[in-house]
C-alpha cells in the first residue's frame, strides 16, 4: 500500500516511507528513527536530516502524551471543507512533538493545554487513513 490511502485528499501515491499507511492499518502510529544517530521523526522521514543516514527504522508513537497547544479551524484546506469546524492540536512526549487533528468526541470547550491525550489510527469512510488525537 502506498500513500494514496493517507489523508482525506492523497495527492502522493508513493514515497519512501509508504509503510506509515500499513502501520496505521495495522492500528499503530509509528514515527521513524536513524540506526545511525538515533534522532527521532515525525512524520515519518526517509532521511535522516541530522546524520544525513538513509538507514531508517520504524518506532510507534508514545502512547500518553500532553496536549501542549490547539486551535479550531473554521475554514478547510481542499478536501476538509464539510469538516469545519474542527480543533487541531500539538502534542508534547517529551523528546518528540506530534500535529494531529482532535477527535471529534473532544469539544472545543473541553480541550486543555496540559491535558493527557494519546494518538490512534483513524479510518475514514471512504477507506483514507489518517491518526487524531484522543483523551488518554
Amino acid at each position: 500500500m502506498g500513500f494514496e490511502k493517507f489523508g482525506r485528499r492523497s495527492f502522493t501515491a508513493m514515497t519512501k516511507t509508504a509503510k506509515f499507511v500499513d502501520l496505521l492499518s495495522e492500528g499503530k502510529v509509528a514515527g521513524t528513527v536513524c540506526k545511525q544517530c538515533g534522532a527521532k521523526f515525525f512524520p515519518p522521514r526517509a532521511d535522516c536530516a541530522s546524520c544525513f543516514s538513509n538507514d531508517m527504522d520504524w518506532f510507534e508513537m508514545p502512547g500518553k502524551g500532553k496536549l501542549e497547544t490547539f486551535t479550531i479551524a473554521y475554514y478547510a484546506p481542499f478536501g476538509f471543507e464539510k469538516d469545519c469546524p474542527y480543533t487541531m492540536g500539538v502534542v508534547d512526549f517529551g523528546d518528540m512533538k506530534l500535529f494531529a487533528r482532535l477527535a471529534s468526541d473532544i469539544k472545543p470547550e473541553d480541550a486543555k493545554v496540559g491535558m493527557d491525550v494519546s494518538v490512534k489510527p483513524l479510518k475514514y469512510e471512504d477507506g483514507q487513513m489518517s491518526f487524531e488525537i484522543i483523551k488518554a
